[in-house]
């Protein structure tokens, strides 16, 4: 199975360096990955980035710039953190070959997938972390940890080929994943339902919903399922406009 035919993305959030983007336009041409989006790019397009692309100036002739992440993941099934960062809610992280694996078999499905990588001092803040289902961290040196992003994004990348390679051809999924759009659409109406009920987040951290987006990510919900919990939610609020006397 070819790598470049799959809807795997590569997103970089608040990159600082314009070189940093030449760089994995580079390391993802070497493995035949082509969709590069970039969330608020300090510096680009910028010569220092064709410069270290190296002759992948083509990647970065069709990257998509975004404003924010949730904007760049809408269309996505499986949003995939890389950090070695887990913030407030930690996750189980998976190593680079089993999240590789799981990627390439959800794209083979049909879903769109994103490998996030977050800015180079800081990493995904606890905002980008919750828009992600899973994270991959990549395994270092305890004395010396520090990867750069070029680096971090070709180890990935070879896992994602290495995983293509291995995959035997599947039949393609009837029924794919909610997109991000659908889960953060179905979020808000949540939302709004617990509001309406008077339900508290009565969670120690006040991270109730980032919790529940935890929950449902873990979940992989597909597209009718997450029809069928909107139809829930609807449910609820009808109800309690009948014996609420009216009131939504």
């Amino acid at each position: 199975m070819s790598l470049s035919s799959l809807p795997i993305r590569i997103v970089l959030v608040a990159t600082s360096h314009p070189g940093n983007i030449g760089a994995v336009a580079r390391a993802m041409k070497n493995m035949g990955l082509t969709q590069l989006h970039l969330v608020a790019p300090q510096q680009f397009p910028h010569p220092e980035a064709t410069a270290r692309a190296a002759g992948a100036d083509d990647l970065l002739g069709h990257a998509v710039v975004h404003q924010t992440l949730r904007e760049a993941v809408s269309n996505c099934g499986l949003v995939i953190a890389t950090s070695a960062r887990q913030r407030h809610i930690p996750f189980v992280p998976y190593e680079p070959r089993e999240g590789a694996s799981i990627a390439v078999n959800k794209a083979h499905e049909g879903n769109v997938v994103a490998w996030v990588f977050g800015a180079e001092r800081t990493g995904l803040t606890n905002d980008e972390l919750a828009q992600c289902g899973m994270l991959v961290t990549i395994p270092t040196s305890e004395e010396y940890s520090s990867l750069n992003l070029a680096m971090a994004v070709q180890i990935i990348v070879y896992e994602l080929s290495l995983a293509a390679r291995k995959t035997t051809e599947l039949p393609v999924s009837e029924v794919q994943l909610a997109t991000q759009l659908e889960m953060n659409q179905f979020y808000e109406h949540l939302q709004e339902v617990l509001s309406g009920t008077g339900f508290r987040d009565h969670t120690a951290d006040g991270h109730l919903m980032a919790r529940v987006r935890r929950l449902f990510n873990r979940a992989q919900v597909d597209q009718n399922e997450v029809r069928i919990l909107r139809g829930i939610l609807s449910a609820v609020e009808d109800k309690r406009g009948v014996s609420g006397g009216g009131e939504a």
